[in-house]
């Protein structure tokens, strides 16, 4: 036991120091952290500074035309995706939780983002086929248990060299164990699936719960 509390300090500590040193982030994302601590029950669903400051540079590099977001949460990450976006560029965001589309719109409107961001409400299964566009980068963040299905959806909409990303593909680090849950194994599945998949180039990046980075070839 005291190891562990050795080892989750020193990660805790690791990750303020990542913090410290990196970007910091706007007045406004942090307004919609603290709100999201305040109003949700899962706030350690939101991705947060050191993540949001990746998925912010990740945007800007690519300068992307089309975005497309599959699981909202409170918007946080739309928002850092949102400042890399082409002058003429769009992001659609999906989020299956109608209560969380108050907080949503809220911080898209602070943010100035709603000529730029089309929030969709509603199961990703049934909203990306309708979405009439093919897309530059692509985040994956909604129910685990469907991440595979999600992603056949996903990377029939990529443009080629298109950026995938996946979060949570570390699960805690629940991927390495020998005993696991139901969500852990389908975590390894989609790991797995990725890992096999001629249709990408991939990496998976340690970065706070894991992120699996891909491109379309």
């Amino acid at each position: 036991m005291e190891s562990n509390i050795r080892i989750n300090t020193y990660f805790t500590t690791l990750l303020e120091y990542c913090e410290n040193h990196s970007s910091p982030q706007s007045d406004i994302l942090y307004q919609l952290e603290r709100e999201t601590h305040l109003k949700t029950l899962s706030p350690q669903m939101m991705s947060g500074h050191l993540q949001g400051r990746f998925f912010s540079l990740i945007s800007k590099l690519k300068q992307p035309k089309a975005i497309l977001e599959v699981g909202t949460f409170t918007g946080y990450a739309s928002l850092c995706f949102a400042e890399g976006l082409a002058l003429d560029g769009v992001l659609h965001t999906i989020e299956v939780n109608p209560e969380l589309e108050y907080l949503i719109r809220k911080y898209i409107h602070k943010a100035g983002w709603q000529e730029k961001i089309t929030l969709h409400i509603g199961d990703a299964s049934s909203v990306i086929p309708q979405l009439d566009l093919k897309f530059d980068l692509a985040f994956i963040d909604a129910g685990k248990m469907d991440y595979r299905q999600h992603f056949d959806l996903v990377i029939e909409k990529m443009n080629p060299g298109g950026i995938i990303l996946a979060d949570n593909v570390l699960w805690s680090g629940k991927v390495i164990d020998q005993k696991y849950d139901k969500d852990t194994a389908e975590i390894k599945k989609f790991n797995d699936k990725i890992q096999d998949d001629y249709r990408v180039e991939n990496l998976l990046l340690p970065i706070r719960d894991g992120i699996m980075m891909m491109v379309k070839r």
